[in-house]
């Protein structure tokens, strides 16, 4: 079985590169490639690749913020391909497999690789009973049914993932918005988008994350522009994903 391979870089030639010196090495397969952190964590959320190449600088996520978007036992082995020393102790905090600088070098790329292979074996002893098959089917994710915590003063409330019309992003900020409730939670859009189950919600701009559950109709208001309504009237721009909002909608 193949060691399947997601590609995370904001640079054309610096995933060119990565994909020709793996073209070397028969046992992995580039599975996906995306030039954001974003779309590198949807990417690991819906397809789980047991190896990414990551960058540390990439648009609206860095590559370390992958990584801690994932509870470690759902983090796939990784190998950070980046111009900046700076964060190595950061990475291998993360028990990223090898810390590569730009221009890759054919040696260093393979000595990167084996430790990759090692540490999937020693993932695979400590869990004999599963097996590389197992890692292409989603996992059951906690977050799924896991009410989302929100303080309100001296208490708490706990608020149904289901029950979750849109969220909206302000700064470090999210705004739950349940009903004709909201409720504001100390939390950025990026990493709640990455904590909650790929298949029910989508950021679909800048600062709003719908659940795909409550989507009436896409309506069309120009040749290039989109508008999302939801059950309860509210409608928003779709400025990305609106290809995978379609799949996803027709997969609901």
């Amino acid at each position: 079985m193949k060691i399947r391979v997601l590609i995370a870089d904001d640079e054309l030639l610096a995933r060119l590169r990565i994909r020709q010196l793996l073209t070397s090495e028969p046992d992995f397969e580039v599975i996906g490639e995306h030039e954001s952190g974003h779309e590198a964590a949807c990417f690991i959320r819906e397809h789980h690749p047991e190896l990414v190449f990551l960058d540390i600088e990439m648009p609206e996520m860095n590559g370390l913020d992958v990584l801690r978007a994932f509870a470690p036992e759902r983090r796939p082995v990784a190998i950070f391909v980046t111009a900046h020393r700076q964060h190595a102790l950061e990475a291998f905090d993360l028990h990223a497999a090898d810390y590569l600088l730009k221009p890759l070098t054919t040696q260093r790329f393979r000595e990167a690789l084996q430790k990759a292979r090692l540490q999937l074996r020693a993932a695979q002893t400590e869990n004999p009973s599963s097996s590389p098959q197992d890692n292409h089917q989603p996992p059951q994710s906690p977050q799924k049914d896991n009410p989302i915590a929100v303080k309100s003063g001296d208490r708490s409330v706990f608020i149904q993932v289901a029950d979750l019309d849109y969220i909206e992003g302000a700064a470090n900020y999210a705004i739950l918005h349940v009903g004709t409730e909201t409720h504001v939670l100390r939390d950025t859009l990026i990493h709640l988008e990455a904590k909650l189950a790929a298949r029910r919600f989508l950021r679909i701009n800048r600062s709003t994350i719908v659940n795909l559950s409550y989507v009436r109709e896409i309506r069309r208001q120009s040749r290039w522009q989109r508008l999302v309504v939801l059950a309860n009237g509210k409608a928003f721009p779709v400025t990305r994903g609106k290809r995978e909002m379609l799949q996803r909608l027709n997969s609901l």
